[in-house]
């Protein structure tokens, strides 16, 4: 999900980096190729018929002004940068300079760091190794060694994370994000196989996405050679965006429930639960993934907004 960032001349260097950013038609011509979908800095050569040294040279300035991402990807030969457009608008504040960029905390949640869990077969997890336990085994998602996993799936249930909240406890930030990497589970794959996975904030519902399958028939960008083609490959990424306005997925607002009615200081700790409700249209279960599987390097993230 691309955000909104407002700048205003107390983030000087900032301005700077952004005006810098900015200034070069060909880096205007890699931002709008990066808002249809990523590319590496390889694809983005050949796209703009540039040299890859130049390439580079244009994403690092870009990613200096935090306007891109790059994330360090296996490739056939050694690694490549993947890189994604991180903002979609950018204001600056020419006035006074009174009150600066809003503050952020970003804290990156391990799939297996799950407090609470209740599933039920197809279930499993797996680390970068290969397997945690059995499969199919619902009692084995209490094995230690399930801190090392990097995708798990259930076929019904949830698994439940707990996010600290030390930096907000006296004050309601303005807005949470919560981001995640996930699909539908079937047996091995399906891509017509929709399943309803809702996020629950403090045990209340923010929202649920339709999920419209759970992919395969490719590879996912990160999976570990050892992990069969048959098996689900990727998911999507999704972010749930939780505001004074409602709840947003992807930038569509589809909640009215407020920020304030989750009770994000109440306790000492954010509760952030996946799953598939016990009554909903599509019970298609859910695999989660982590960063070294599917198409993103990322856990779930949360990101806090003060």
């Amino acid at each position: 999900m691309q955000k909104t960032r407002k700048l205003n001349l107390a983030d000087a260097k900032q301005v700077t980096l952004v005006g810098k950013a900015l200034s070069s038609e060909v880096r205007l011509d890699i931002i709008r190729l990066l808002q249809k979908q990523e590319y590496n800095i390889n694809e983005i050569a050949e796209t703009l018929k540039l040299a890859p040294s130049s390439a580079a040279s244009h994403i690092r300035v870009l990613e200096e002004a935090g306007i891109i991402r790059t994330t360090l990807l296996p490739g056939i030969r050694g690694s490549m940068k993947l890189c994604s457009l991180q903002v979609g608008e950018v204001y600056v504040n020419l006035g006074n300079e009174e009150g600066k960029e809003e503050q952020v905390e970003i804290i990156h949640m391990p799939i297996g760091n799950y407090v609470d869990y209740r599933v039920t077969p197809t279930c499993g997890l797996v680390s970068l190794e290969g397997p945690i336990d059995e499969e199919d085994e619902p009692r084995c998602f209490y094995n230690p060694d399930r801190v090392h996993a990097k995708l798990l799936w259930l076929g019904d249930g949830y698994v439940e994370y707990r996010f600290p909240n030390n930096s907000i406890k006296s004050k309601e930030p303005k807005r949470i994000e919560i981001s995640a990497e996930l699909c539908s589970e079937d047996h091995d794959f399906n891509m017509d196989y929709p399943s309803d996975i809702t996020l629950w904030i403090n045990g209340i519902e923010a929202a649920t996405w339709e999920c419209p399958s759970d992919f395969g028939g490719r590879r996912g960008r990160l999976n570990p050679e050892w992990w069969p083609d048959k098996n689900t490959q990727y998911g999507m990424l999704k972010t749930w965006e939780i505001t004074s306005e409602g709840v947003s997925l992807d930038g569509e607002k589809i909640s009215s429930k407020r920020i304030g009615e989750f009770g994000l200081t109440a306790r000492e700790y954010i509760a952030v639960r996946f799953g598939v409700k016990e009554e909903t249209k599509h019970k298609g279960g859910m695999n989660l993934f982590g960063n070294g599987f599917g198409d993103y390097e990322q856990d779930i993230i949360m990101k806090i907004y003060k």
